[in-house]
């Protein structure tokens, strides 16, 4: 497969449609860790984010030709799939496991640096905290639009819903975070 000039999700689909594995290795290079990222923030277990990743991808393997072009992105389609996995591992396991943080390790300037990184990971914690206990409708919205940077259209496509309910669903998620931080003083 020729790299000089990057193929789009489309040529590349069809390429591995095909048979070509090069092309499903860069699909797979170019959108697994967006699919991580959302799993996890949607899950906040990295167990759950490994395995959706993974059967996200098993699916596009064995389904490739449902994907439907005109309906939106191949991101968008790759997303509303691990969207369902998620939901169905949550639903399996009814147990949130914490996101385990590397080990906290001071650093040589001083205490100070030390203050400001724990100070930092606890902001983290208490976001990440604040977005698992959104109600998943508003949970997914605030994933998606606000951690995921993607547009209204597109995460309509994925939660099959019109702009303005993610509109109105990300008003509302960003009211209840903010309400949630200030409970716990971090606004």
């Amino acid at each position: 497969m020729d790299t000089a000039t990057p193929l789009s999700d489309n040529d590349l689909l069809r390429r591995m449609i095909a048979g070509d594995e090069e092309a499903f290795v860069s699909i797979y290079r170019r959108w697994n860790g967006a699919i991580y990222r959302f799993a996890l923030q949607m899950s906040g277990s990295q167990e759950i984010a490994e395995e959706v990743t993974q059967d996200t991808f098993l699916v596009l393997i064995r389904n490739a030709r449902d994907y439907q072009a005109t309906r939106g992105p191949l991101v968008a389609w790759l997303l509303g799939i691990a969207r369902n996995l998620v939901r169905q591992a949550i639903g399996a396991s009814r147990e949130m496991e914490p996101i385990e943080e590397s080990s906290f390790a001071a650093d040589a300037t001083g205490a100070s640096d030390a203050l400001d990184d724990l100070s930092r990971r606890e902001t983290i914690e208490a976001v990440r905290q604040a977005v698992l206990s959104l109600p998943p409708a508003y949970r997914e919205v605030a994933v998606l639009c606000e951690l995921q940077e993607m547009e209204y259209r597109d995460a309509a496509s994925i939660l099959k819903c019109p702009v303005g309910t993610v509109r109105s669903r990300l008003h509302r998620a960003r009211t209840m975070l903010i309400s949630k931080l200030r409970a716990g003083c971090l606004v």
